[in-house]
């Protein structure tokens, strides 16, 4: 019961049922900071329901009754963190937390089952969950929004079990089994009638795989079906080859003509270069946590990095001025714990580069593994993308370059970079990470629907033996916890820690969790 960072026992707070059994005490001044950003939250989520629309869409969709677990999602997120590592945190989460607040908030205004505001409705443009939004830059008078994001991808990361349901109902339909579960929830939601109706256009890309090409055609003729047509982004799949960059620009150009045919707005360059040099403000604070990480001292690692990387790189891609704002600020947290050598647990044992398709329903098991193990998870797979800066700066020269910048970002947005362009980009510069952060392990994601990254898994072992790095294979199926559980992902890491490191976690308690049923 003190400040000091690895003074509790973290699994004494989780019960057999759904909550935990009581708030962290981290001293007087952290528990105070956590307890006004649980209020904070809970403004945010109150504020949101009060509204008719959104409490109908909280009975509409069955996806919404998740949303009840947010705080806990965040007690998950902090467990054992202290000082910048706590407040770096809630900057990032709290963040997020109102932003998809008012994404839900603009898809029930437009959509015609809740409120039904059809000219709200004309200046909606909706894309994918796993596409980057970087088309939508120059469009200040237009709404982008994405109904997989809040349907499907936040859900699972609230309550793990929540995408079951729909992983069933498609399979019903007819979708093989042993395609992967994310795409298949999302064309679940699609098909069972539990997505928003709202839109003047879509844009879909040809994201990640075969199932995410696969769940878009599904989900593209349901929103043909309700009026809402739909733009086929073909990013090229050898995106590190200068000789396609020609056709992934031209392709920019004809999504931004799209969007411009169905909603009646046009082009705003000067948007376009505000939003493009919010991105690179975004890239150059990532580069510099990143340089953090390649120190003895890391800083902004982990979930801190993973989230909001994935949210802030892909989805929001600038348009938004609050992120750069949080930008600023965790750089600035950074740097004060790095100055004075803080550490988020009282022993790193190991650093670890975290690779490959991530298991969604266990997000927080990058925490997990510093406050069990002293794993430290320097960097993500998902987090390596694009280092490029873009043009800033309007000129004609600059406005033709803009096209090139968006199809760069589109073809390095997360994990697309990694599961296209051939091996170097998946093998080869994993090992380079390895050597540029000093890690001595590599925790390999291996999803068990991902063909692509199953494929490689000798190529794998065979670099690691060579660099003499332990290599440890984690199995999931990224939406699907009845596959591979919690316990099941935390078990294949307790199992090489104690047979071939020899060692004893930090925290015991954390080991083996009763959460099979909790938030």
């Amino acid at each position: 019961m003190t400040k000091k960072i690895g003074a509790d026992n973290l699994g004494r707070f989780y019960t057999e049922g759904k909550v935990r059994n009581r708030r962290e005490w981290r001293g007087f001044k952290d528990t105070a900071y956590d307890y006004t950003r649980w209020l904070g939250i809970m403004f945010t989520l109150g504020k949101f329901i009060v509204k008719p629309r959104n409490i109908k869409g909280m009975f509409r969709y069955r996806w919404m009754s998740n949303y009840l677990a947010v705080p806990m999602m965040v007690d998950r997120h902090t467990q054992g963190l202290r000082d910048e590592y706590l407040r770096m945190c809630h900057v990032e989460q709290d963040l997020i937390i109102q932003d998809v607040a008012k994404l839900l908030d603009n898809l029930f205004r437009g959509d015609k089952r809740l409120g039904n505001d059809e000219e709200f409705s004309k200046k909606v443009v909706l894309v994918d969950e796993n596409e980057m939004t970087a088309v939508m830059m120059g469009f200040p008078t237009l709404k982008c929004l994405s109904r997989e994001t809040p349907s499907t991808y936040v859900p699972v990361l609230l309550n793990q079990h929540s995408m079951e349901y729909y992983i069933d109902k498609i399979e019903e339909f007819g979708m093989a089994p042993d395609v992967c579960p994310m795409p298949a929830a999302e064309a679940g939601v699609s098909v069972d009638g539990d997505a928003p109706i709202v839109g003047a256009c879509a844009i879909q890309c040809n994201t990640t795989c075969d199932g995410s090409l696969l769940s878009n055609g599904i989900i593209g003729k349901r929103l043909e079906a309700e009026g809402i047509p739909t733009f086929q982004l073909a990013a090229p799949l050898r995106h590190r080859e200068e000789d396609v960059q020609e056709y992934a620009a031209q392709e920019i150009r004809n999504a931004i003509a799209f969007i411009e045919e169905h909603t009646g707005e046009k082009w705003d360059w000067k948007t376009y270069f505000e939003c493009a040099r919010r991105v690179n403000y975004a890239t150059k604070c990532r580069q510099e946590w990143l340089d953090m990480n390649r120190t003895d001292y890391p800083q902004v690692f982990g979930s801190n990095l993973a989230l909001y990387t994935e949210t802030n790189y892909m989805a929001i891609c600038g348009k938004i001025e609050a992120f750069e704002k949080a930008d600023r600020k965790l750089t600035k947290l950074a740097e004060q714990a790095f100055e004075a050598k803080r550490m988020a647990v009282p022993e790193y044992r190991h650093r670890a580069i975290v690779w490959g398709v991530q298991s969604h329903f266990y997000f927080d098991f990058l925490l997990w593994l510093l406050n069990c193990w002293g794993i430290v998870p320097l960097t993500d797979m998902l987090s390596m993308v694009s280092t490029k800066m873009i043009a800033e700066e309007d000129t004609p020269q600059n406005r033709e370059q803009a096209y090139y910048d968006m199809a760069w970002l589109t073809e390095n947005m997360i994990m697309r970079n990694r599961t296209h362009g051939g091996y170097k980009v998946l093998l080869d510069e994993l090992w380079e990470f390895v050597d540029q952060f000093n890690a001595d392990m590599v925790i390999l994601w291996e999803h068990t629907s991902c063909k692509a990254l199953d494929g490689m898994h000798g190529l794998f072992e065979d670099r690691a033996r060579e660099k003499g790095v332990h290599l440890v294979w984690v199995c999931h199926d990224l939406f699907d916890p009845r596959v591979v559980s919690r316990q099941g992902v935390r078990d294949q890491i307790n199992s090489y820690m104690r047979t071939v490191f020899n060692e004893e976690p930090l925290d015991p308690t954390l080991e083996v969790l009763p959460d099979g049923n909790s938030w």
